[in-house]
């Protein structure tokens, strides 16, 4: 039986067609904490924060929040006067919404009243402090003055304290972000971070868009996790426009997912190897990685699988050859990574740096919103596909991997474990195979609908949440990737290790630095 929603919400919340287990629940600002307190205090969270600018309704501005409770997704929305955009901060009740705050002020003027901080966050002195780009009065194509951007970094001081500056620029073709360490010898006493560099704009470029043109870019907002977002992003579309999904598009989607999965979970592994001098990992985890990469494309047209997926269904379909290509890639996967695991966990160098390093303690992990991977290798058991499950997922039993120990090691174990499980699903899946279509047209799409997407990708959960205006076209397209929320956690995983072992500790968690413009 589905768990009921609290009884705060039960009586005002109507379901969001499309989503699975969401709601929607319009609330006044000084109802505000008070529900976010609730939900922290039975064990819930936040999952994304953000603004709308509907000025030109002469409606103000709004402001959108999902909660997790153990019913499911709760979208609240406030609404706000256009002469006095503010709310009250919730920052010290879900410190994963600091950044969101920030970044909502930065682009919207949406400010959060009370914020212990106030720091701009994606600005960089792109833009000048009074402009905000993404209100409807900012065209897409503006050209702004720079200024002078001075970023207030907390300074550690005492006998001995050193920082060390790392990036935006880094070695190689990682993306931008800046990294200050402050330092005793070579132990880290803290760590903060900046991100942002790499803000595009995706948001403001939705607005306009069809509903079929804005899904290519919803599923480049994050190119290694192009089968989550378009996945999420159709899943609002079909919710707006009212349609079931064949199940064999739902079948193909969850291959799709869980391929995506893998060689995600391959890469991962072979940097973590050359992160600690094990070169023969990371060519024989890249050598497994490319095998995945050459049968996407073979299968379905893209490597990296890129607008297989789309509103109502997905593009192609599989070959007639491509199951039996699939059970051959999965077992001599799950042979090949068999014997590379007792090669990692019999490696007594690898294990050295593994063990104890970048250690993210439950008891942290659930205080500060850890989510993903990250959260299941902390004890924190929680996976869509598992507790809120998209179809075909609820008829897959899905096998949970989760470890209590929180560090490097365990964040290796996990992805192990993912690359095991993902292997066994797309091998019932595939025994499982539904004959039909693959695509459903889309209905008539709602003016000034609201859908909601929400999907377990590799990293954890992708939300995309979708409005149409009159016109029946994008008025605003919101997608959350899961580093929103942990990458504040790896400030606390480097604290009392090396410098030496950060590179390893952010390999473990590989986050996202602009995957919706962190």
């Amino acid at each position: 039986m589905q768990p009921l929603l609290p009884e705060y919400l039960q009586h005002r919340a109507h379901p969001i067609f499309g989503a699975v287990s969401a709601w929607r629940c319009d609330i006044a600002a000084n109802e505000l904490r008070e529900i976010c307190l609730r939900v922290k205090d039975a064990g819930g969270r936040i999952v994304a924060l953000w603004g709308v600018d509907n000025t030109d309704l002469g409606l103000g501005f709004a402001v959108h929040l999902t909660l997790v409770v153990r019913a499911g997704l709760i979208c609240v929305t406030l609404t706000l006067p256009q002469e006095r955009a503010q709310y009250p901060s919730i920052a010290d009740i879900f410190p994963a919404a600091n950044r969101m705050q920030r970044a909502t002020y930065d682009l919207l003027g949406i400010e959060a009243q009370d914020a212990a901080d106030q720091r701009k966050w994606l600005r960089h002195g792109a833009w000048p402090t009074d402009t905000f780009p993404l209100r409807k009065s900012v065209a897409a194509d503006a050209v702004f003055e720079r200024e002078e951007d001075r970023y207030a970094f907390v300074k550690v001081e005492g006998e001995g304290v050193h920082e060390i500056p790392v990036g935006p620029v880094h070695a190689g073709t990682i993306e931008p972000g800046h990294f200050r360490f402050s330092i005793v010898g070579e132990t880290v006493l803290r760590l903060e971070q900046r991100l942002g560099y790499k803000h595009k704009g995706i948001e403001k470029r939705a607005e306009g868009m069809t509903l079929g043109q804005c899904a290519r870019l919803a599923g480049r907002v994050s190119g290694d996790s192009t089968v989550a977002y378009a996945w999420a992003y159709a899943q609002a579309v079909e919710g707006i426009t009212r349609i079931e999904l064949p199940a064999r598009a739902a079948w193909l989607r969850a291959i799709l997912l869980e391929l995506e999965r893998v060689h995600n979970h391959l890469g991962d592994l072979g940097y973590l190897g050359n992160d600690v001098a094990l070169a023969f990992g990371f060519f024989q985890f890249w050598r497994l990685k490319e095998l995945v990469l050459r049968l996407n494309a073979e299968l379905f047209g893209h490597r990296y699988l890129m607008d297989v997926i789309v509103p109502g269904g997905v593009a192609r379909d599989m070959p007639l050859a491509g199951p039996q290509k699939l059970f051959e890639m999965c077992a001599q996967l799950e042979t090949q990574v068999r014997t590379l695991r007792g090669i990692y966990d019999e490696h007594a160098g690898a294990q050295d740096r593994f063990i104890g390093a970048g250690r993210v303690a439950p008891q942290l992990a659930e205080a500060l919103g850890l989510t993903g991977l990250p959260g299941r290798a902390s004890g924190l058991a929680w996976d869509l596909r598992v507790d809120h499950p998209t179809p075909p997922y609820e008829k897959l039993d899905v096998r949970m991997a989760t470890h209590r120990n929180g560090d490097v090691a365990a964040r290796v174990t996990v992805r192990f474990d993912e690359i095991f499980e993902s292997l066994r699903l797309i091998r019932v899946l595939l025994g499982q195979a539904p004959a039909g279509a693959i695509t459903a047209a889309l209905g008539d799409v709602q003016c000034e609908g609201f859908g909601v997407g929400w999907i377990e990708g590799w990293r954890g959960e992708v939300l995309v949440a979708l409005e149409t205006g009159a016109d029946g076209c994008v008025r605003r397209m919101h997608p959350h990737d899961p580093s929103w929320q942990n990458w504040p956690l790896l400030e606390r995983a480097v604290i009392d290790d090396i410098v030496p072992d950060f590179p390893l500790i952010n390999k473990s968690f590989n986050l996202s630095y602009s995957g919706q413009d962190l």
